[in-house]
């Protein structure tokens, strides 16, 4: 499918005018790439395959046809099913606001929450659900779910379920769902795993990529550091006290980002942590803390990589690089939303050439090596690389119109 240029507006995408109405009063008037080329498609009932980078607006671009068809039909539900409980409260959120004027409960149904919550959700009719695969399971084996009324079925953030593996969970879900559906499969990547499941699962699905696979968000400039292992708290010292705004940062590993918060708060600095050895209660009170600014910054591992949506966050920090090369994209994606710039800047090891190399490749382009006045930094060995150095120059982050916080010296970025 092939469109030409974005409208203004989301008039003339098929959308009813009553949802219109509720989309102006949300103040949502322009659509982003993905709402433009995939929303014309859902209200037409067509199956979906999208694949867009994360923070461009893939919630409302399913939400809106959703909500559409079910305030026409009096019976039926629909069902998202996503990876992550954060994930799943942000998707509640933006539902909430479209669902709400045509009288459309929606219910959350995701692990560590209370159960009799999300049954007296359900029993008070709630035709929308939000869920994660396991809770999902949990209530169709307890037969409080019955999912043979599915209209829309949207599994979003679908490659993140197939890492984290929730596979045979989406099987078993698609075998309880009927045949008779409209369903939208929504991804950052597109593996051959997914590719097989949406043969087997999906009517003749329309495919919609708005921006290559991996790409990184456009106005975000990156840049990284190499430093001995030593070093790099001492580095990130530094770096939180250059900036002023929301910070996220990211840690490989739950135990890692424990002790950087700790490490944090005693330079001062507020912060707060999300990783799955928070309890829901205390992930969602880290996460509002960080929205309204009683935390500048946030620690989380890479179960938050694709669940936050907070506008306005200045820098992400990769403390630790991410195991998986496309994680990389996610993360940074958490700044430069909406349309606004941002900074992602990553501290890496010398014996890290390997992965930077990968990252580099899923991005096609090079992410530029940093410099700090007062700290050494170390030389990486970069083996040549067709994917990262044919044809990329034209995909490379640049700064933009705003100067990183330093002087230049030979070509490099001092810090």
């Amino acid at each position: 499918m092939t469109t030409t240029n974005t409208p203004t507006t989301f008039f003339g995408l098929g959308i009813a005018p009553k949802v219109l109405e509720v989309l102006a009063r949300m103040k949502f008037v322009v659509p982003t790439p993905i709402q433009h080329k995939a929303i014309p498609m859902a209200v037409e009932g067509k199956d979906i395959m999208g694949i867009a980078q994360t923070g461009t607006g893939k919630t409302l671009a399913f939400a809106i046809p959703m909500v559409q068809r079910l305030a026409q039909e009096p019976i039926g539900i629909g069902l998202v099913v996503v990876p992550t409980r954060e994930l799943a409260i942000q998707v509640e959120e933006t539902f909430n606001k479209v669902a709400q004027p045509f009288g459309l409960r929606t219910a959350i149904l995701i692990g560590g929450a209370s159960m009799e919550e999300q049954l007296r959700a359900i029993k008070k009719g709630a035709r929308i659900l939000i869920a994660t695969p396991g809770r999902l399971i949990d209530h169709m084996q307890r037969g409080t779910v019955r999912l043979q009324t599915t209209r829309v079925l949207v599994l979003d953030e679908a490659d993140r379920m197939f890492d984290m593996g929730f596979a045979p969970q989406i099987e078993q879900i698609l075998q309880q769902v009927p045949k008779e559906r409209q369903t939208m499969l929504f991804s950052a990547t597109m593996p051959r795993d997914i590719m097989a499941m949406a043969s087997r699962h999906m009517k003749l699905p329309i495919n919609i990529e708005v921006a290559p696979q991996g790409t990184a968000a456009e106005r975000v400039v990156q840049e990284i550091f190499v430093v001995r292992r030593e070093m790099k708290s001492i580095l990130l010292q530094k770096i939180l006290g250059q900036y002023r705004g929301s910070i996220l940062i990211f840690s490989r590993t739950k135990h890692g980002a424990s002790k950087l918060v700790r490490e944090i708060k005693a330079m001062t600095h507020s912060a707060a942590e999300i990783h799955s050895d928070r309890s829901l209660s205390q992930r969602r009170q880290a996460l509002e803390g960080f929205k309204v600014g009683r935390y500048r910054i946030l620690v989380a591992t890479d179960i938050a990589a694709r669940g936050i949506d907070v506008k306005g966050i200045e820098l992400v920090i990769n403390y630790d690089l991410p195991d998986d090369a496309e994680n990389y994209v996610h993360r940074i994606g958490r700044t430069g939303r909406a349309g606004m710039e941002g900074r992602a800047i990553s501290i890496a090891t010398p014996d890290q050439a390997d992965q930077i190399q990968a990252i580099e490749r899923c991005m096609r382009s090079e992410i530029k090596l940093a410099e700090h006045p007062e700290i050494e930094t170390q030389k990486l060995y970069r083996a040549p690389s067709r994917s990262a150095s044919s044809g990329s120059s034209s995909r490379r982050p640049s700064s933009g119109g705003r100067s990183f916080r330093g002087k230049s010296f030979g070509g490099r970025r001092r810090f």
